[in-house]
């Protein structure tokens, strides 16, 4: 009979340093969510060619410090951020939408505070100085609906010398002929590298000038990336759809 009492105990033990792991385990994940790092995934193609629909990756929550909306579910606790500091020109960003802050979106830091932006037929001019590219070929770019689309792809150099590459269609619409845009102090101006196939704040009404406040983090690492080309019970399909060269990667 001791010995049945004493099989219960180590059973009840076991199993309650098993339920204690647990709980580590979710609140040492919820810290580094928190106040580390966060994965995203990619759902549409506004960041072709830097970003693939597909891809997943780590958004460093530090980088500018925190705010609200670093937390999960976004508790309104406090204005403004601590430890906070802008991004870099160039900066690859998930932010809340303003409109709507249920919302993520993810784009290039282009304007800061003070700067002016204006894009004239295709155009980038940052402070009145056009922004220079250099014609990289051709990118078969895939959306979120499994279009293949040829475009042209340019390399381009913002001011502070960070390169990296944008596509464009067309030079013509309202994308490509903006008004002259002035960013307000405690604001950025963001824009998607697929420039002609991107909702950014050249769109006032839907994205507009970002709130320093509302930047979740920089975009900084691929782990993982997949073409999901074929349905997905057809699980034997599955190894050839990862697309291995992008694992593991920084953003630029």
């Amino acid at each position: 009979m001791a010995m049945a009492k004493t099989s219960v105990k180590r059973k009840q033990s076991s199993a309650l340093e098993s339920i204690k792991t647990i709980v580590y385990a979710i609140l040492i994940a919820v810290v580094i969510r928190t106040f580390a790092f966060e994965p995203f995934n990619i759902p549409s193609g506004s960041m072709i060619p830097t970003l693939l629909v597909g891809d997943y990756l780590f958004v460093s929550k530090f980088s500018y410090g925190y705010s609200h909306f670093s937390f999960p579910f976004s508790p309104d606790l406090f204005s403004g951020r601590i430890f906070g500091s802008l991004p870099h020109r160039g900066d690859v960003v998930v932010f809340k939408l303003p409109r709507d802050t249920s919302i993520d979106y993810i784009k290039r830091v282009i304007g800061l505070p003070g700067d002016t932006v204006q894009v004239k037929e295709g155009e980038l001019y940052i402070d009145g100085k056009e922004v220079p590219r250099k014609p990289a070929g051709t990118f078969v770019a895939t959306d979120e609906n499994g279009v293949h689309i040829a475009l042209q792809r340019y390399l381009e150099e913002l001011p502070g010398g960070v390169n990296h590459y944008i596509l464009k269609a067309s030079d013509q619409g309202f994308a490509n002929n903006t008004p002259l845009y002035q960013v307000p102090a405690g604001h950025v101006f963001c824009m998607g590298d697929n420039r002609d196939n991107s909702e950014d704040s050249r769109f006032m009404d839907a994205v507009g000038y970002i709130p320093v406040e509302n930047l979740v983090g920089r975009a900084d690492f691929l782990f993982f990336s997949i073409d999901a080309e074929y349905p997905f019970w057809e699980f034997w399909e599955w190894p050839f759809e990862i697309r291995w060269g992008r694992l593991f990667h920084g953003i630029q």
